[in-house]
């Protein structure tokens, strides 16, 4: 079993947990500014900042009301109404809006909440929920503190596509464990999917001679091209006005 779990942990992933916008189907970011997460009527929908700047052209050229790119109904008109929106989907079991409400919970400082609606959104086998309950673990926020408890779910979390979490176990092994080869795994995969930490701790690992030439070259490639994969002169576009207003 030991060995399983082994090969499972460190099989690359075929994207990062973010997987690929619903409406123009490039990979997603992992950079958090470059997409938006919306309360739409029927689902909680993550959507790349590109087709979200399109869509606004779009409704800006035909002079419509604005509506979500997804699912075509309104936009929601107020705090409140986003947060019913939430609601009806936690009463459906969503687990996206079990996640975002602990997630709600862990920024508040209401960890209870936030380990109850993280752990329900878990099972669930959501990837970033489980990044988040490694963090509760770590740090005995609302439970007692675990680290193995933490590792599980950082693991669970790296399998999923994590890259974010598959850093913090090479970090916890290089420099907790001693475990630069198991570290070394990790960091390959998560700059493999376009972590910059990831890559930077390679670099340095390099310097110490804990990576070959080799695996760095091919560290610096596959994160290159994870990089690329995200990019679109729709999204150029959106950043290019980003950066204007």
């Amino acid at each position: 079993m030991a060995e399983l779990r082994e090969e499972l942990l460190f099989k690359q992933p075929e994207s990062s947990h973010f997987g690929d916008c619903p409406i123009c189907f490039l990979p997603m970011s992992l950079d958090k500014d470059e997409y938006t997460l919306l309360p739409c009527c029927c689902v909680l929908i993550m959507i790349c900042n590109g087709c979200m700047y399109a869509n606004q052209m779009k409704d800006e050229t035909s002079r419509r009301d604005p509506r979500c790119p997804f699912c075509r109904e309104p936009y929601v008109s107020s705090a409140a109404e986003a947060e019913r929106n939430i609601m009806k989907r936690i009463k459906a079991g969503d687990r996206v809006a079990f996640r975002q409400k602990g997630c709600q919970g862990k920024k508040e400082q209401n960890y209870s909440v936030a380990v109850d609606l993280l752990k329900k959104a878990a099972r669930m086998c959501d990837v970033e929920a489980h990044s988040k309950l490694g963090e509760l673990y770590h740090n005995g926020q609302g439970v007692e503190r675990d680290m193995k408890k933490a590792v599980h779910h950082w693991e669970e979390a790296a399998i999923g596509g994590h890259p974010g979490a598959r850093f913090v176990l090479g970090a916890n092994d290089a420099f907790y464990g001693s475990k630069f080869n198991r570290a070394v795994k990790h960091f390959i995969i998560a700059a493999s999917q376009g972590h910059d930490d990831a890559l930077e701790q390679l670099k340095e690992l390099y310097k110490n001679g804990k990576v070959t030439k080799g695996e760095l070259a091919a560290a610096l490639r596959a994160h290159q091209a994870a990089v690329d994969s995200t990019k679109s002169s729709q999204r150029e576009a959106a950043a290019h006005a980003t950066r204007i207003f």
